[in-house]
């Protein structure tokens, strides 16, 4: 019988028996986190032997350049090589940066404020300047955009991706929308792959406004849960074959493939983008870490010992999904209180309850010892309409602790239905 089928004697017996259990959890004193996407001890791990690759004593780029001095701005060659393979562009097409694809992202940002894109007006000079916003999206985009003062607008995600016919509606009609942020392999927190004809309308977007860039974030874009994934078509490619390269600027990193805060980050775009923003970098930095880079060489040497590295990773982290979606699929699913995605890949599940709930959820979840991500947070400004979404990150805690805090979540999540409908049954 799921809550909503139940009358109210019943459900006031099940509210009780729910906060009994959860007072048995709260009196336990437990501290389990769930509120970022880290990588595990196990998944670090994997990457040590990273530190003893300049072991030879040998710290010479291929160009003869020695990476523990100054210079190549936009990185060395081979770690070009290595990353436009990892984003799917050419290697004259990629800057190589410093540990976090998200300050490059900011850095773009406040690089069309001042400078404004390929010639166009800075930002900074405009009455407004709005971004779209998927949602549920990824809540350091929104704190990016958020900071410039953006005004931000809210797009539904879809099975295939972003709302397309919203999004090639406003793009066409208002020139104060400059961008939208995207996470096209496994979404954060939904984890939607865009489907090919998502991805090609991206590309031939015409928006009215010819500095609109699209901020394709591909963070997990070799972060698979399954042997076989599918991953997306190239929107670059995509974009090149109807003129289009210009619209798109892809981002990745070895954030969670190697050391979270000391991995790589790149961005890859056109040429003529590439080019233009080159300029303004150089008067920033000089160099970026190229010991990093060439660190990053020495131990994959190719994609494809990447992408063989990243199996381990799921090797690690697939039961934890499975444990996440086996504790959903039996505690509440015959309750009729919550719905969630099954991600193929990236780092969350994402979880619906009943509209109203989120906030309290993620109290209870407090008050008994688990952290989560904020509700709310996965929208722009923190503001959830429906105060349902809740972002589950469970890479981080041991299988034991993951699973004692799937109890406090679901016991959290039934207690918080119940309190609903009891108030509505009034």
């Amino acid at each position: 019988m799921t809550l909503s089928e139940m009358n109210k004697e019943q459900l006031s017996a099940f509210q009780q028996e729910t906060l009994a259990r959860y007072n048995d959890f709260k009196a336990q004193g437990l501290c389990l986190n769930m509120s970022r996407g880290n990588p595990c001890k196990e998944q670090l791990e994997l990457s040590v032997d990273m530190l003893d690759v300049f072991n030879d004593g040998d710290f010479m780029s291929e160009n003869g350049i020695d990476v523990r001095n100054y210079g190549l701005l936009d990185g060395i060659p081979e770690a070009k090589k290595l990353f436009s393979d990892m984003i799917g562009v050419g290697e004259d097409e990629v800057i190589i940066f410093g540990n976090s694809s998200l300050n490059a992202m900011y850095w773009a940002i406040q690089t069309a404020f001042n400078k404004g894109v390929l010639g166009s007006t800075p930002w900074s000079k405009l009455d407004k300047v709005k971004f779209l916003c998927p949602v549920p999206g990824y809540d350091r985009h929104f704190k990016v955009t958020e900071f410039f003062g953006v005004e931000m607008i809210n797009i539904p995600m879809t099975a295939t991706g972003p709302d397309m016919d919203m999004i090639e509606k406003l793009v066409s009609e208002d020139e104060a929308i400059k961008g939208i942020w995207c996470v096209p392999q496994y979404s954060n927190p939904d984890g939607i792959c865009y489907s090919d004809e998502t991805v090609k309308r991206f590309a031939a977007l015409k928006p009215k406004a010819k500095d609109f860039r699209i901020f394709w974030d591909n963070a997990y874009c070799i972060h698979h849960l399954t042997e076989n994934p599918k991953c997306i078509l190239n929107i670059l490619e995509e974009a090149k074959k109807v003129g289009n390269e210009n619209i798109v600027y892809i981002f990745g990193s070895t954030s969670k493939v190697t050391f979270p805060g000391a991995g790589v980050a790149v961005m890859g775009a056109s040429k003529e983008n590439v080019e233009a923003l080159k300029k303004f970098l150089g008067i920033s930095i000089i160099s970026y870490d190229k010991m990093n880079q060439l660190r990053h060489v020495k131990f994959f040497g190719t994609f494809e010992n990447m992408t063989e590295h990243m199996k381990k990773h799921m090797h690690i982290i697939a039961p934890k999904f499975k444990l996440v979606l086996d504790v959903l699929n039996k505690e509440i699913a015959p309750l009729g209180i919550g719905e969630w995605t099954e991600p193929k890949g990236g780092y969350f599940v994402s979880f619906n309850a009943l509209d109203g709930c989120a906030k309290r959820i993620v109290k209870l979840c407090s008050e008994a010892g688990v952290t989560l991500t904020g509700a709310g947070a996965t929208f722009p400004y923190g503001v959830d309409p429906r105060d349902r979404n809740i972002r589950i990150a469970p890479t981080y805690p041991s299988i034991e602790d993951l699973a004692k805090a799937l109890e406090i979540f679901v016991t959290s999540v039934k207690l918080a239905s119940a309190e609903k409908l009891l108030r509505e049954a009034k």
